[in-house]
Order: structure tokens, then sequence, then C-alpha cells
């Protein structure tokens, strides 16, 4: 492969100065100089030369926390449910049709699934029953689950294929939902209590994955991601990524997240311990999770909801694992000298995470150890400042800010907490190092919006949500980039354009710098990784053109 030279534009190199050089080569797989076009040029002779033509490069994202392959998931297998500004689905009657039309395709006897479902912005404001789903089908197993991931409801005969009777008791960290009656409506709530249905491969094998792995890769090539991310790897999933793992190269650069569970059997007996060699699909961090998701109040709080769900009075949340479990199973993994990233979406959660974090250093000092805490939603300052201490990072959330900032505003936190969900700014102002998700399938991966949102901290509706919580354009940029690959200690091979590391970049066609009120009005143009072009947005393609 002939050395190919960027230049004619600006170029945001992230690296430790924020430099912006004249021009930028690549040889094979790696930037090899970056500097004045006339001493590169000198040095390369024959490269061909990338005129950006005024447009900007930067690194490719780095997605820091998702759930790759869900969103084709969503579109190829299951119905998708969601409502506006994502989806169409504004109404029960709609999310019923949705789940008539794909019964109306799925053998009897087979399971028909719906997804993204958000209640919260139907216009009945409420869950669908199990008598309803029933309507819709009682010749199919029914089971939607929740935007969140972390409820659904079920018709009868899913209930009955997930073993649930009325006599079921609600499991630790869980909820089988009931009437006034004591009978089972069909609703579930909480991991433990969903059990394989909880799971995002529910209902993948070898005979579909493959497909859906594909239809992501480009979905994410085409918003300029090169390392995506699964964050809640169980066995049956991380055999799959083996399988291709195992084919060489597919196309984009993945970090697996184990969960916690499976270990130490599946690091030293395992599939861990005999992982495919390979530089493409790689095993990160274990993943632990200690509560559930605002939008259905579970999310574990030290001050109650702002307001209850409907007919219940306000609580502050579930925790879906126990204090001294969580301190003995963060133990166990900082022992084995794994990197933990835990969903902590609460501050009680945080509360609990960071006491376990403290009481695993006290015992096994280590330095650089990473460990994480995924959303940190509604962190507060004297937490952030403890991360600051312990060398703890966090991975925030700040599409709920587009998303739900409207409903954490009037239900979820009220006009006064819901200012500091997502403290990028308080966060930026302690020193703790930070990254922005989208947590796909969750919300799409759209790193631009995403950024844009962080830098605006606008709502669907156009409100302001914690004007002390922006951050600059710069700061936003690179939590998406090379601090993102240093949040899975990949700072050395990605995440800025400095020579020897990986030739992952994105040509976009406006500087994000230059405009930071619409940075969401920004294109990515093309997509280049690992020295080749990927994504070429006139034409759509994904792959370099011949």
């Amino acid at each position: 492969m002939s050395a190919t030279i960027f230049t004619n534009g600006t170029i945001l190199t992230l690296d430790d100065t924020n430099s912006s050089p004249e021009a930028v080569a690549v040889d094979g797989e790696r930037i090899v100089a970056v500097g004045t076009l006339n001493v590169i040029r000198a040095a390369l002779p024959g490269a061909k030369v990338v005129d950006l033509a005024g447009r900007t490069l930067i690194p490719a994202f780095i997605d820091p926390h998702g759930h790759f392959p869900d969103s084709a998931f969503v579109t190829l297998l299951r119905a998708d449910l969601a409502s506006p500004p994502r989806g169409d689905c504004r109404s029960l009657a709609d999310i019923f049709d949705r789940l008539r039309a794909k019964a109306a395709k799925t053998p009897k006897g087979e399971w028909v699934m719906g997804a993204a479902l958000d209640e919260t912005l139907l216009q009945e404001g409420r869950m669908p029953t199990r008598d309803e789903l029933d309507a819709v089908s009682r010749d199919h197993p029914i089971w939607v689950i929740h935007t969140s991931g972390h409820c659904g409801v079920a018709n009868s005969m899913a209930l009955a294929r997930h073993g649930v009777t009325e006599e079921t008791p609600d499991p630790a960290g869980g909820r089988f939902l009931r009437d006034a009656a004591g009978r089972l409506t069909g609703g579930i709530e909480g991991l433990s209590a969903m059990g394989e249905m909880s799971d995002t491969h529910f209902l993948i094998d070898n005979s579909n994955f493959g497909r859906c792995f594909d239809v992501a890769r480009e979905e994410y090539l085409s918003h300029g991601v090169t390392l995506a991310q699964n964050s809640w790897t169980a066995l049956p999933l991380l055999e799959l990524f083996a399988d291709v793992a195992k084919a060489g190269d597919p196309g984009i650069d993945l970090v697996l997240l184990p969960v916690a569970e499976i270990e130490p059997g599946f690091s030293k007996v395992g599939l861990g311990r005999d992982w495919p060699r390979g530089q493409h699909i790689t095993l990160g961090p274990r993943k632990l999770l200690t509560d559930g998701s605002f939008l259905m109040r579970t999310a574990y709080l030290t001050e109650p909801y702002y307001t209850g769900a409907p007919g219940k009075t306000p609580d502050t949340g579930l925790a879906y694992i126990g204090r001294d479990t969580l301190i003995a199973e963060v133990k166990k993994l900082h022992d084995m000298g794994f990197q933990i990233h835990t969903h902590c979406n609460g501050d009680a959660s945080s509360d609990m995470y960071l006491d376990a974090v403290e009481a695993a250093i006290a015992a096994n000092p280590r330095k650089d150890h990473r460990h994480t805490i995924i959303h940190g939603q509604v962190m507060r300052e004297d937490q952030l400042e403890r991360c600051a201490k312990l060398g703890v990072t966090i991975s925030f959330f700040p599409a709920h800010v587009w998303y739900w900032g409207d409903k954490h505003y009037s239900e979820f936190l009220g006009p006064e907490r819901s200012q500091n969900i997502s403290p990028t700014g308080w966060a930026e102002k302690v020193g703790v190092r930070f990254t922005i998700h989208n947590d796909a399938a969750v919300t799409p991966t759209r790193p631009l919006h995403l950024i844009h949102t962080t830098v605006t901290r606008r709502t669907h509706s156009g409100r302001v949500l914690g004007e002390h919580q922006r951050i600059s354009a710069l700061s936003a940029l690179r939590a998406h980039t090379i601090d993102a690959a240093w949040q899975v200690f990949q700072e050395n091979d990605r995440g800025s354009i400095e020579p020897g590391k990986l030739a992952d970049l994105v040509i976009l066609d406006a500087n994000p710098l230059d405009r930071p009120d619409r940075i969401d009005t920004i294109r990515v143009d093309q997509t280049w990784r690992r020295g080749a072009r990927v994504y070429q947005a006139e034409t759509g393609t994904v792959g370099e053109p011949a």
C-alpha cells in the first residue's frame, strides 16, 4: 500500500497539545508523519495526496460504552417500538400494530420480540399489559423490552416459557409486577427477574449474528466510529464474537466486556484463557451492574424521585446488588488484575461502588487501575472529588439531556437536581478524566449529535439543562476520541493523530470548534480505518472504492 498524505484543511490531532499541523502522512495501517507539507512530501516521494479542500480531519471516534451490534438486532430481528424523536410510535395502538405485523410474519409458537419501547413518550404514559399483549397474539410468546434494557412486558405464553407463575417470588434485585388483586400484569423489572430475556443476545445465534454484525458495522463506520464496544458480554455472546474473531479482520475493531459473574472460571479454564489471538476483537474490562434506569425509576438514589410512577409514591429506586456482595465482587476482579467498569446510574449506587473500590485498593494497592463508573448520571460534587482521589474514571451519558432531559426536569429528578445530570462540567473542574457515550441501542450511535448535546446541554424541547455543566467543543471531542482510548488502555495505539498510531481518521465537512452551537449539523464525509477508506458519504459506500 502506498503512502497517503492528508492536507489543505484543518487537522485536529487531539494530541497532548491539541496541535493542528499542515499535513499528516499514513503508510500502511499507521500514521508515519505529522508536520509541514514540504517536509512530509520530501520524506515520502510518490505518496498520493488527499485534498481536504478546507474540511476537517480528526481521529476516528471511539465508543466508550455501547452494545454492538444491538442496533442491528432491533433493525433486522425485532419490532422497533421507538417513539419520537427516534421513531414514530406515539401510542399503545401504534405499539400493538407493530407487534401484530411482526406476529403475522412469524410462525406460530415462535417468539415475537419488540424493542426500544419507552412508555414515558407514549400518549397513555404507561407500559402495555399482559392481557393487551395476549390480544395481539395468543399463538406467540411476546416479549417487549424497554428501551433502557432494564424491564419489559410479557404475554401469558412468554411468562409460561419463562417459568413464571402467580406463585413465583420476586428475586433479589428484581420484580414481577402484579395488580391490586395480586395477579401478574406481565411487567418484569430488573435483570435478575428478566433472566435470559434481559440478554441483548436473546434469540440470537449463529444463523443471524453475522448478518447483524455486518449491518451494525456499516452504521458505526458511517458515523466515524472505528472502535466499538459490547459492554455486557455474557458467555453465549462471547462465543459468537469468538467465531468472528477467528475468521480474521471483521472490518471494525471491538472491545468486549465479559460479565463479572463468569470469573474466575472464564479466564482460568474457559474461553477467556483461549481467546482467539488477534488485534481486532479483544477482551477488555470486566463488567458489574449495581442498579437500574431512570426511565423506570429503578436507578438507586440517595433522595427520592421527584415524582412516583403512576399510582406510586416516590421512592429511591432499586439496588440490583447488595453492598457486601458488590465489595466482594470488586475485590475479586481487582485482585485478578482486571479493570472494572460498573453501571451506576444513581448516586447511591455510585457511593456503594466507590466504597468497594476504596476497600479493594486499600487491601491491594494498584497504580493506574482506571476502574470506571458507567453513566454516573447524578454524581454529586463530593463523589467526583472522591473519584479524583481514588483514580476512578467515568463514562457519562449526556444523550439523556437531549432524549429525556425534559422528563428529568418535570418527573424524574425535578427542576433542581436535573440541572446536574451527566455532570461533565464538575468532572472537568475537579480533574476527573471522563468520556461520553450513547449506550447504543438505548440511543443511536451518533457521535456528533452526542458532542453537540454535551456542549449545548439542550433538551429535545430546547431547554438548557445545567448550563454550568457545559464543556467546550474541544473537551467533548477529546471525550469521544483520545480519552475514550485511554479509558480502555488503548491511548498508545489510537485516539489521536500521532506518528506510530493506527491511521483511524475521519474527515468532517466542517470544524466543530468553529460552530460549537451547531455541531449536530456537521457531516462525516469519510471514515478511514487502518489506512484504508471504509466510508464515503457522497456515495454512501462502505469499503474502499476500486
